[in-house]
Protein backbone atom coordinates (compact mmCIF):
# COMPACT_ATOMS: atom_id res chain seq x y z
CA UNK A 1 0.00 0.00 0.00
CA UNK A 2 1.54 3.25 -1.22
CA UNK A 3 0.90 6.67 0.24
CA UNK A 4 -0.06 8.83 -2.74
CA UNK A 5 -0.14 12.57 -2.10
CA UNK A 6 -0.85 13.83 -5.59
CA UNK A 7 2.78 14.89 -5.97
CA UNK A 8 5.21 13.66 -8.59
CA UNK A 9 7.38 11.67 -6.17
CA UNK A 10 4.72 9.28 -4.88
CA UNK A 11 3.25 9.08 -8.37
CA UNK A 12 6.50 7.78 -9.88
CA UNK A 13 6.90 5.52 -6.83
CA UNK A 14 3.64 3.80 -7.85
CA UNK A 15 4.99 3.05 -11.31
CA UNK A 16 8.36 1.87 -9.96
CA UNK A 17 6.71 -0.56 -7.53
CA UNK A 18 4.57 -2.01 -10.31
CA UNK A 19 7.70 -2.43 -12.46
CA UNK A 20 9.24 -4.38 -9.58
CA UNK A 21 6.32 -6.78 -9.56
CA UNK A 22 4.35 -5.54 -6.57
CA UNK A 23 0.58 -5.42 -6.42
CA UNK A 24 0.04 -1.77 -5.51
CA UNK A 25 -2.90 -0.02 -3.91
CA UNK A 26 -2.68 3.74 -3.48
CA UNK A 27 -3.82 5.43 -0.31
CA UNK A 28 -4.52 9.17 -0.20
CA UNK A 29 -4.27 10.47 3.35
CA UNK A 30 -6.37 13.42 4.43
CA UNK A 31 -4.70 14.77 7.55
CA UNK A 32 -6.29 18.20 7.83
CA UNK A 33 -9.89 19.29 7.36
CA UNK A 34 -10.51 22.44 9.42
CA UNK A 35 -10.43 24.66 6.34
CA UNK A 36 -9.89 22.39 3.37
CA UNK A 37 -11.99 24.70 1.19
CA UNK A 38 -9.64 27.57 2.02
CA UNK A 39 -7.69 29.25 -0.77
CA UNK A 40 -4.45 28.07 0.82
CA UNK A 41 -5.39 24.40 1.14
CA UNK A 42 -4.69 22.10 -1.82
CA UNK A 43 -6.28 18.88 -0.55
CA UNK A 44 -9.02 18.79 -3.17
CA UNK A 45 -6.64 19.31 -6.10
CA UNK A 46 -4.14 16.85 -4.60
CA UNK A 47 -6.81 14.15 -4.48
CA UNK A 48 -7.75 14.83 -8.11
CA UNK A 49 -4.08 14.57 -9.11
CA UNK A 50 -3.55 11.36 -7.13
CA UNK A 51 -6.65 9.72 -8.63
CA UNK A 52 -5.64 10.81 -12.14
CA UNK A 53 -2.17 9.33 -11.72
CA UNK A 54 -3.58 6.08 -10.33
CA UNK A 55 -5.70 5.79 -13.48
CA UNK A 56 -2.70 6.34 -15.76
CA UNK A 57 -0.39 3.98 -13.86
CA UNK A 58 -3.09 1.37 -13.39
CA UNK A 59 -3.47 1.08 -9.62
CA UNK A 60 -6.52 1.24 -7.38
CA UNK A 61 -6.63 4.14 -4.94
CA UNK A 62 -8.68 4.93 -1.88
CA UNK A 63 -8.84 7.90 0.47
CA UNK A 64 -8.64 7.66 4.24
CA UNK A 65 -9.18 10.40 6.81
CA UNK A 66 -6.55 10.62 9.54
CA UNK A 67 -7.49 14.19 10.53
CA UNK A 68 -8.52 13.15 14.05
CA UNK A 69 -5.28 11.30 14.68
CA UNK A 70 -3.29 14.15 13.20
CA UNK A 71 -4.94 16.75 15.40
CA UNK A 72 -4.38 14.70 18.56
CA UNK A 73 -0.88 13.38 17.89
CA UNK A 74 0.76 16.10 15.78
CA UNK A 75 -1.07 19.41 15.82
CA UNK A 76 -1.66 19.50 19.59
CA UNK A 77 2.06 18.97 20.18
CA UNK A 78 2.87 21.62 17.56
CA UNK A 79 0.79 24.17 19.50
CA UNK A 80 2.26 23.16 22.87
CA UNK A 81 5.78 23.66 21.58
CA UNK A 82 5.07 27.07 20.07
CA UNK A 83 3.30 28.18 23.25
CA UNK A 84 6.45 27.22 25.20
CA UNK A 85 8.58 29.43 22.94
CA UNK A 86 10.18 26.58 21.00
CA UNK A 87 10.16 25.92 17.24
CA UNK A 88 8.88 22.39 16.52
CA UNK A 89 9.23 20.34 13.36
CA UNK A 90 5.80 18.76 12.73
CA UNK A 91 7.05 16.77 9.72
CA UNK A 92 9.16 14.60 12.04
CA UNK A 93 6.18 13.87 14.29
CA UNK A 94 3.83 13.35 11.34
CA UNK A 95 6.10 10.65 9.91
CA UNK A 96 6.38 8.84 13.24
CA UNK A 97 2.72 9.14 14.28
CA UNK A 98 0.71 9.25 11.04
CA UNK A 99 2.53 8.00 7.96
CA UNK A 100 4.36 5.19 9.71
CA UNK A 101 1.87 4.46 12.49
CA UNK A 102 -1.76 5.28 11.61
CA UNK A 103 -1.17 4.57 7.91
CA UNK A 104 0.92 1.48 8.63
CA UNK A 105 -1.70 0.10 11.02
CA UNK A 106 -4.46 0.76 8.47
CA UNK A 107 -2.50 -0.96 5.70
CA UNK A 108 -1.74 -4.02 7.83
CA UNK A 109 -5.42 -4.33 8.78
CA UNK A 110 -6.27 -4.39 5.07
CA UNK A 111 -3.81 -7.22 4.53
CA UNK A 112 -0.89 -5.35 3.01
CA UNK A 113 2.60 -6.84 3.30
CA UNK A 114 4.40 -3.52 3.06
CA UNK A 115 3.77 0.19 2.95
CA UNK A 116 5.69 2.55 0.68
CA UNK A 117 6.07 6.31 0.45
CA UNK A 118 7.69 8.82 -1.87
CA UNK A 119 10.36 9.79 0.68
CA UNK A 120 13.97 10.02 -0.47
CA UNK A 121 15.65 7.50 1.83
CA UNK A 122 16.71 3.84 1.84
CA UNK A 123 16.23 0.81 4.09
CA UNK A 124 18.85 -1.91 4.45
CA UNK A 125 18.55 -5.18 6.31
CA UNK A 126 21.74 -6.52 7.91
CA UNK A 127 21.83 -9.58 10.16
CA UNK A 128 18.13 -9.32 10.87
CA UNK A 129 18.30 -5.63 11.81
CA UNK A 130 17.01 -2.74 9.72
CA UNK A 131 18.98 0.42 8.99
CA UNK A 132 17.74 3.76 7.68
CA UNK A 133 20.13 5.12 5.05
CA UNK A 134 20.43 8.45 3.32
CA UNK A 135 19.08 8.70 -0.22
CA UNK A 136 21.46 8.57 -3.17
CA UNK A 137 20.46 12.14 -4.07
CA UNK A 138 22.04 14.29 -1.32
CA UNK A 139 19.95 17.32 -2.28
CA UNK A 140 16.70 15.43 -1.64
CA UNK A 141 17.64 13.10 1.24
CA UNK A 142 14.84 13.03 3.83
CA UNK A 143 16.31 10.69 6.45
CA UNK A 144 16.39 13.67 8.84
CA UNK A 145 12.57 13.66 8.93
CA UNK A 146 12.44 9.87 9.36
CA UNK A 147 14.83 9.47 12.27
CA UNK A 148 12.10 8.49 14.77
CA UNK A 149 11.17 5.31 12.91
CA UNK A 150 11.76 2.02 14.70
CA UNK A 151 12.68 -1.53 13.70
CA UNK A 152 9.07 -2.68 13.30
CA UNK A 153 8.16 0.29 11.11
CA UNK A 154 11.23 -0.05 8.89
CA UNK A 155 10.70 -3.79 8.49
CA UNK A 156 7.39 -3.06 6.75
CA UNK A 157 8.53 -0.04 4.69
CA UNK A 158 9.76 0.46 1.13
CA UNK A 159 11.29 3.68 -0.22
CA UNK A 160 11.24 3.23 -4.02
CA UNK A 161 12.92 6.59 -4.72
CA UNK A 162 15.95 6.14 -2.49
CA UNK A 163 18.26 4.98 -5.27
CA UNK A 164 17.28 7.70 -7.76
CA UNK A 165 17.94 11.39 -8.26
CA UNK A 166 15.11 13.90 -8.49
CA UNK A 167 15.99 14.69 -12.10
CA UNK A 168 15.38 11.04 -12.94
CA UNK A 169 12.00 11.12 -11.18
CA UNK A 170 10.93 14.13 -13.24
CA UNK A 171 12.16 12.44 -16.44
CA UNK A 172 10.15 9.30 -15.72
CA UNK A 173 7.04 11.36 -14.98
CA UNK A 174 7.40 13.20 -18.29
CA UNK A 175 7.92 9.96 -20.24
CA UNK A 176 4.84 8.40 -18.63
CA UNK A 177 2.89 11.59 -19.39
CA UNK A 178 1.68 11.78 -15.82
CA UNK A 179 -0.79 14.65 -15.37
CA UNK A 180 1.28 16.06 -12.49
CA UNK A 181 4.71 15.63 -14.12
CA UNK A 182 5.48 19.34 -13.80
CA UNK A 183 3.69 19.96 -10.52
CA UNK A 184 5.75 21.95 -8.03
CA UNK A 185 7.03 20.16 -4.95
CA UNK A 186 5.07 21.00 -1.81
CA UNK A 187 6.93 23.03 0.79
CA UNK A 188 6.28 24.11 4.34
CA UNK A 189 3.94 22.64 6.91
CA UNK A 190 1.04 20.68 5.44
CA UNK A 191 -1.75 22.24 7.52
CA UNK A 192 -0.51 25.78 6.93
CA UNK A 193 0.11 25.48 3.21
CA UNK A 194 0.93 28.79 1.59
CA UNK A 195 -1.03 30.93 4.06
CA UNK A 196 0.73 33.57 6.19
CA UNK A 197 2.17 31.85 9.26
CA UNK A 198 1.23 34.53 11.79
CA UNK A 199 -2.33 34.63 10.53
CA UNK A 200 -2.60 30.89 11.06
CA UNK A 201 -1.12 30.81 14.56
CA UNK A 202 -3.33 33.69 15.65
CA UNK A 203 -6.34 31.41 15.28
CA UNK A 204 -5.09 28.99 17.91
CA UNK A 205 -2.79 30.82 20.31
CA UNK A 206 -2.92 34.13 22.16
CA UNK A 207 0.19 36.29 22.25
CA UNK A 208 1.59 39.10 24.35
CA UNK A 209 3.81 41.76 22.82
CA UNK A 210 7.00 42.46 24.71
CA UNK A 211 10.39 44.15 24.54
CA UNK A 212 12.98 43.40 21.92
CA UNK A 213 16.44 43.85 23.45
CA UNK A 214 20.11 43.69 22.54
CA UNK A 215 22.55 41.57 24.60
CA UNK A 216 23.47 44.63 26.68
CA UNK A 217 19.81 45.15 27.63
CA UNK A 218 18.96 48.08 25.37
CA UNK A 219 15.37 48.03 24.11
CA UNK A 220 15.38 48.47 20.31
CA UNK A 221 11.81 47.52 19.50
CA UNK A 222 8.75 45.48 20.43
CA UNK A 223 8.00 41.91 19.40
CA UNK A 224 4.44 40.82 18.60
CA UNK A 225 4.66 37.48 20.47
CA UNK A 226 7.61 35.16 21.07
CA UNK A 227 6.03 32.28 19.16
CA UNK A 228 6.26 34.22 15.91
CA UNK A 229 10.08 34.17 15.93
CA UNK A 230 12.72 31.50 15.58
CA UNK A 231 16.42 31.62 16.37
CA UNK A 232 18.48 32.83 13.45
CA UNK A 233 15.50 34.59 11.87
CA UNK A 234 16.46 37.65 9.86
CA UNK A 235 13.35 38.69 7.93
CA UNK A 236 10.18 39.92 9.54
CA UNK A 237 11.80 41.18 12.75
CA UNK A 238 10.75 44.75 12.06
CA UNK A 239 14.05 46.50 12.73
CA UNK A 240 15.35 46.93 9.19
CA UNK A 241 18.73 45.88 7.86
CA UNK A 242 20.48 49.22 8.30
CA UNK A 243 19.00 50.43 11.59
CA UNK A 244 21.46 50.78 14.45
CA UNK A 245 20.63 51.14 18.10
CA UNK A 246 21.76 54.09 20.21
CA UNK A 247 25.32 54.17 21.43
CA UNK A 248 26.69 51.54 19.08
CA UNK A 249 29.83 51.80 16.96
CA UNK A 250 28.07 52.39 13.67
CA UNK A 251 27.24 48.74 13.09
CA UNK A 252 24.87 48.49 10.11
CA UNK A 253 24.76 44.70 9.87
CA UNK A 254 21.40 42.90 9.67
CA UNK A 255 19.51 41.94 12.81
CA UNK A 256 18.94 38.33 13.83
CA UNK A 257 16.83 36.69 16.51
CA UNK A 258 19.30 35.28 19.06
CA UNK A 259 17.38 34.22 22.19
CA UNK A 260 13.96 34.05 23.79
CA UNK A 261 13.33 34.65 27.48
CA UNK A 262 9.86 33.17 27.91
CA UNK A 263 9.60 34.02 31.61
CA UNK A 264 10.32 37.69 30.94
CA UNK A 265 8.53 37.68 27.55
CA UNK A 266 11.64 39.21 26.01
CA UNK A 267 13.14 38.67 22.57
CA UNK A 268 16.88 39.22 22.19
CA UNK A 269 18.28 40.33 18.85
CA UNK A 270 21.85 40.80 17.63
CA UNK A 271 23.56 42.31 14.63
CA UNK A 272 25.72 40.20 12.36
CA UNK A 273 25.40 36.62 11.13
CA UNK A 274 28.37 35.44 13.21
CA UNK A 275 27.51 37.11 16.50
CA UNK A 276 28.62 34.88 19.44
CA UNK A 277 25.04 34.58 20.68
CA UNK A 278 24.15 32.79 17.44
CA UNK A 279 26.89 30.16 17.81
CA UNK A 280 26.68 27.05 19.99
CA UNK A 281 29.47 24.68 20.98
CA UNK A 282 27.18 21.99 22.38
CA UNK A 283 23.57 21.01 22.90
CA UNK A 284 21.38 18.80 25.06
CA UNK A 285 18.49 16.83 23.58
CA UNK A 286 15.60 14.81 24.97
CA UNK A 287 12.80 12.56 23.70
CA UNK A 288 15.50 10.53 21.98
CA UNK A 289 14.48 7.85 19.52
CA UNK A 290 17.00 5.29 18.23
CA UNK A 291 16.42 3.26 15.09
CA UNK A 292 18.40 0.31 16.47
CA UNK A 293 16.36 0.43 19.68
CA UNK A 294 19.26 1.62 21.84
CA UNK A 295 21.52 4.70 21.80
CA UNK A 296 24.84 4.57 19.98
CA UNK A 297 27.98 4.32 22.10
CA UNK A 298 29.73 7.44 23.33
CA UNK A 299 32.14 8.79 20.75
CA UNK A 300 32.63 10.59 17.46
CA UNK A 301 29.72 10.83 15.03
CA UNK A 302 28.11 13.42 12.74
CA UNK A 303 24.90 15.35 13.32
CA UNK A 304 22.42 17.72 11.74
CA UNK A 305 20.60 20.29 13.85
CA UNK A 306 18.44 21.40 10.92
CA UNK A 307 17.34 19.79 7.65
CA UNK A 308 19.26 21.94 5.17
CA UNK A 309 22.64 21.41 6.76
CA UNK A 310 25.75 19.36 6.08
CA UNK A 311 26.64 16.62 8.55
CA UNK A 312 28.78 18.20 11.25
CA UNK A 313 31.45 16.30 13.26
CA UNK A 314 30.58 15.97 16.92
CA UNK A 315 31.10 13.92 20.05
CA UNK A 316 28.03 12.06 21.29
CA UNK A 317 27.43 11.45 24.99
CA UNK A 318 24.43 9.38 26.13
CA UNK A 319 22.88 10.85 29.29
CA UNK A 320 19.92 8.48 29.68
CA UNK A 321 17.85 6.18 27.49
CA UNK A 322 16.02 9.19 26.07
CA UNK A 323 18.56 12.00 26.49
CA UNK A 324 21.97 12.84 25.05
CA UNK A 325 24.48 15.66 24.63
CA UNK A 326 26.53 16.68 21.60
CA UNK A 327 29.81 18.58 21.59
CA UNK A 328 30.65 19.99 18.17
CA UNK A 329 34.10 20.25 16.64
CA UNK A 330 33.11 23.66 15.25
CA UNK A 331 30.47 26.04 16.70
CA UNK A 332 27.04 25.59 15.12
CA UNK A 333 24.83 28.45 13.96
CA UNK A 334 21.36 29.08 15.41
CA UNK A 335 20.85 25.77 17.20
CA UNK A 336 17.12 25.95 17.94
CA UNK A 337 15.21 24.34 20.85
CA UNK A 338 12.30 22.32 19.51
CA UNK A 339 14.11 21.26 16.35
CA UNK A 340 15.64 17.80 15.91
CA UNK A 341 19.29 16.87 16.37
CA UNK A 342 19.82 13.80 14.17
CA UNK A 343 22.88 11.56 14.35
CA UNK A 344 24.65 9.80 11.50
CA UNK A 345 27.39 7.24 11.09
CA UNK A 346 28.31 7.73 7.45
CA UNK A 347 25.15 7.13 5.41
CA UNK A 348 23.38 5.41 8.29
CA UNK A 349 20.85 7.49 10.23
CA UNK A 350 21.04 6.39 13.87
CA UNK A 351 18.16 8.43 15.30
CA UNK A 352 18.05 11.61 17.30
CA UNK A 353 16.12 13.78 19.72
CA UNK A 354 14.50 17.15 20.32
CA UNK A 355 16.93 19.97 21.12
CA UNK A 356 16.26 21.31 24.63
CA UNK A 357 19.14 23.72 25.14
CA UNK A 358 22.23 24.99 23.36
CA UNK A 359 25.43 26.22 25.00
CA UNK A 360 26.98 29.42 23.58
CA UNK A 361 30.34 28.95 21.92
CA UNK A 362 31.92 31.92 23.66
Amino acid sequence: MLGMSGGVDSSVAAWLLKQQGYEVIGLFMKNWEDDDDDEYCSTRQDWIDAASVADVVGVDIEAVNFAGEYKDRVFAEFLREYEAGRTPNPDVLCNAEIKFKAFLDHAMQLGADRIATGHYARVRERDGRFELLKAIDPAKDQSYFLHRLNQSQLSHTLFPLGELHKTEIRRIAEELKLPNARKKDSTGICFIGERPFREFLNRYLSFRPGPMKTPDGEVVGEHVGLSFYTLGQRKGIGLGGSRKHRGDDGNHEPWYVARKDVAANTLYVVQGHDHPWLLSASLGAGQASWIAGAPPAEGALHAKTRYRQSDMPCSHQPLAADRFALQFDQPQWAVTPGQSAVLYDGDVCLGGGIIELATPAG
